[in-house]
């Protein structure tokens, strides 16, 4: 038991596990493989410089190989990353914001936050297809 009162108290190194991105193996810390892989999907919840860039973990240098080839044949869509920050910046705003500021915020010009407003109510459009125009939560035709 440490009897350290000091600023650092209690904060010994605890091990830091992940999940394989591939097969979903528990990795301990510093036995994972890690690569900085393009997705559009991906935000950064408060920092604009990490948008579209994903970390992926794996348990070996195969599975590494593997997820990096998933994400290099997955296309990049500006469209995607462009709602992606234009959503980011909704939910700091919740009482609404201007268009000026939107694109202030979010980097974009007018012509960007138009295209991905499209592509956001495209991919609505057809998830509401696939799951019916009211979904529920319940599978299609689901009782």
């Amino acid at each position: 038991m440490s009897t350290d009162s000091g600023p650092n108290a209690g904060d010994e190194e605890e091990a830091q596990a992940d999940l394989c991105d591939l097969c979903g193996t528990l990795v301990l810390d510093g036995t994972q493989w890690n690569a900085l892989v393009r997705d559009s999907s991906a935000i950064h919840a408060i920092d604009p410089k990490y948008d579209g860039k994903r970390l992926v973990v794996s348990c070996s240098r195969e599975h590494l190989a593997a997820v990096v080839e998933q994400y290099e044949r997955r296309p990049f869509l500006y469209a995607e990353l462009w709602a992606g920050k234009i959503t980011r910046v909704l939910r700091q705003h919740p009482n609404g914001i201007s268009p000026e500021d939107l694109a202030r915020e979010t980097g974009l010009n007018s012509d960007e936050i138009k295209h991905a407003l499209t592509w956001r109510n495209i991919e609505v459009q057809r998830w509401q297809q696939q799951r019916g125009q009211y979904w529920t939560g319940e599978p299609k035709g689901g009782q």
